[in-house]
This record gives C-alpha cells, structure tokens and sequence, in this order.
C-alpha cells in the first residue's frame, strides 16, 4: 500500500484551517451552526481509506475485493455530498457572508479532493480488469451512481448506513424511480445535472 505523504500533508493543513475556522467562528458568535462540516468531513474521509487499501486487496480472494470496492462505493456519494452543504450559506447578519461562504468552500474543495482521490485509486484498480475504454465507462457509471447517492442524501434524506439499518424501504425508494422515472423527473434532473457538474470537475482536475 502506497501513500501519497504529500497529499496527506496538504490534507491535514486543509482540515486544520477548516477547524480554525469553525473555531473562530464558535468563539465569535456562541454557536455551533458549522459543526455538522466535521462530520460530513469524517464521512468524505471514509471511502478514501477504502480505496487506498485496493491495491493491497487486488492480491486477495476475489470476494475481499469485491466487498471492499462495495464498502467503497457506498460511502464515495458522502465525499461529493459535501459539495452541496453551500444551500447552508445565508446572511445571518452575525458572521460576514464572505466567511461563512469561505468556510463552505473550503469543506467542498476538500471533499472533492478526498473523492476524486479515492476515484482515482478506484481506476487505477479498475485498470487491473478492465481495459481503458471501459474504465472510462465505468468512471462515468460510478460519478452517476455517486450523484444518485447525493441526491438520496440531499433531497431524500438516506443515509449510508440505511443499506443495513433500513434496507427495505431504501430499496423500495430507488426502485420506483427507476421503474417510473416520468414520475420522478425532476429527481432525475438533478442527479444528472450532478453527474455533469463531478464530470467536468473530474476530467478537468484530472
């Protein structure tokens, strides 16, 4: 298992200035509004500690690799997920607009950092199998999956963990919009409006 030390040290730098500002932000005002980004953070987080074992896993039983890359895409929606926290920016006429909109710009680069990391680790193991071509397919499959998921945890309200806790009633809800999509077309607006916005990022950042 390789580590990118450089990275991880940008990374750490990233998260102290996020908490910094959130300190700050704390002591200025008395309240806690922002301390939802260290969670949604430590959720960014996971799938990158997933993917950075797939090379490790490739020389395993195919059933470990699978699981692991499962593990992996359940949790990849709550790194790009982050990028939508910005709908929390509002004039509260306390704390400056321009702060706020920092700090939530600054939790979004670094979640988008931590999830296409992760997705590039996820091609470089893809390339094991796969010839090029279809990993690019499979890329664009896996920014719609990761779009479809952040519009469940946006709009719908899923969480990661429901594939265990309530498994039943989430797969009900992703069930009936594949099978009426013209029910739910405005759901599909968004997740494919999503999966362009990661596309560009993706491709342009790569």
């Amino acid at each position: 298992m390789k580590l990118n030390t450089a990275f991880h040290r940008w990374l750490f730098c990233c998260f102290l200035f996020i908490g910094a500002m959130i300190i700050a932000r704390f002591t200025y005002t008395g309240k806690l509004y922002f301390l939802f980004l260290v969670w949604n953070l430590f959720l960014a987080w996971v799938p990158y500690v997933f993917s950075i074992f797939f090379e490790e896993v490739s020389k395993k039983a195919v059933w470990k690799q699978i699981i692991l890359f499962i593990s992996w895409l359940l949790f990849f929606p709550n790194a790009l997920y982050i990028v939508t926290d910005i709908i929390h920016l509002q004039d509260t006429g306390v704390v400056p607009l321009w702060y706020d909109a920092a700090l939530l710009f600054s939790a979004s680069f670094a979640g988008l950092a931590l999830a296409f990391s992760s997705l590039l680790n996820a091609e470089q193991f893809l390339r094991k199998y796969f010839s090029k071509r279809n990993v690019a397919l499979l890329i664009i499959l896996l920014l719609f999956a990761g779009s479809f998921g952040v519009y469940l945890g946006r709009f719908q309200r899923w969480n990661s963990w429901d594939v265990v806790s309530d498994p039943l009633a989430l797969a009900s809800d992703v069930t009936h919009r594949f099978i009426n999509p013209a029910a739910h077309f405005k759901s599909w607006v968004i997740v494919f409006f999503l999966t362009a916005l990661y596309g560009v990022c993706w491709y342009f950042l790569k």
